[in-house]
């Protein structure tokens, strides 16, 4: 039977609005098989892995858990509760999370236009202090998960200096830049063919580079030196404004501790536009050895990193652009 047809309407809006996650390089790390109505299993594509800058599979892991807090927010407002169960006891097992939905009255609805609306923003942040009453709102019960290091302190230029450190071995780390290059969709007949990955729009180079790069641009420039360069300087100027930083923190290193802090960023990052605050993950610093290995001591926190967000005011926050596949390219039965 066609997957389409096999959906009912209130599950396709579910599994849509899910697959609206972000994850690195916009890779869309996973799938769900389908049980029966209403019945599935969330699962992890390894054929989505990024083995270059996530060996571990912990980023797919992250991204899976904000891909589950979707899911739990659409749900909600379609009148549905989850019965969630793990099976993964590894970022490596292919079935992470049973998942059944059960009718119910609602209680508390999610504003869906929030997950439609979430896009990642990479440039034209102001430098102002996020207000206390902006970050009240953000980090609500979760201030030992969230935490904030303004501009103005010097573990944010701390975490400055080293972002841009951790971009410049990336970008010279080949397996690193070759794995990028891979999931560039440079021309509109390859974003259509993939409807992942990253486009020059989701990259935002715009204007006339971005028509340039779209139309004469290859996975072969990426490994160019002039690309790498231009690539470290945009991380430059990136780094140079904003409000500083949120760190998002876990107990440990468990499966379900990653799928719980995926959703906790997730929650986040469906709160920012609101408050015109924008979010840029830059996690480059966690996926170099040298720079990762003295994160915790140079700021002061012990517990385990796993997201490190730019984050800053924009005066306009643009639509999202993001690539996404249609739900019956990650459903399996």
């Amino acid at each position: 039977r066609d997957r389409n047809t096999m959906l009912k309407s209130d599950e396709a809006e579910i599994l849509f609005l899910a697959s609206l996650a972000p994850s690195g390089h916009n890779t869309q790390p996973w799938f769900v098989q389908y049980l029966e109505p209403y019945h599935w299993i969330i699962g992890n594509d390894r054929t989505k892995w990024l083995p270059a800058v996530d060996p571990t599979q912990r980023e797919t892991m992250l991204s899976i858990g904000a891909f589950i807090q979707n899911l739990d927010y659409a749900a909600g407002a379609l009148g549905y509760a989850c019965d969630r169960t793990l099976l993964a006891t590894t970022n490596q097992d292919e079935r992470v999370m049973s998942v059944k939905l059960i009718k119910e009255a609602s209680k508390n609805t999610f504003d869906i236009a929030k997950i439609k609306s979430r896009r990642t923003v990479r440039s034209n942040f102001l430098s102002e202090v996020l207000k206390p009453e902006d970050l009240r709102y953000l980090v609500n019960s979760e201030p030992e998960f969230i935490h904030y290091l303004p501009v103005t302190s010097k573990e944010s230029q701390l975490i400055d200096e080293q972002t841009i450190a951790a971009n410049r071995l990336q970008s010279y780390r080949d397996p690193a830049q070759q794995e990028l290059a891979d999931w560039i969709r440079f021309s509109s007949k390859d974003a259509d063919e993939y409807r992942d990955g990253l486009t020059t729009a989701s990259m935002e180079i715009e204007g006339i580079s971005g028509w340039v790069v779209r139309n004469s641009y290859s996975k072969d420039n990426v490994m160019k030196k002039d690309f790498r360069e231009r690539g470290i300087d945009q991380i430059q100027k990136e780094v140079s404004s904003s409000a500083g930083w949120i760190l998002i923190t876990s107990q440990d290193n468990s499966v379900a501790a990653l799928l719980e802090t995926g959703r906790r960023m997730q929650r986040l990052f469906l709160k920012v536009r609101e408050r015109n605050i924008a979010i840029h993950p830059m996690t480059q610093i966690l996926e170099e050895a040298s720079t990762r290995q003295t994160l915790n001591q140079s700021i002061g926190i012990n517990e385990n990193i796993q997201f490190i967000l730019r984050s800053g005011y924009v005066k306009n926050y643009p639509q999202p652009v993001s690539l996404r596949r249609p739900i019956d390219w990650f459903i399996r039965t």
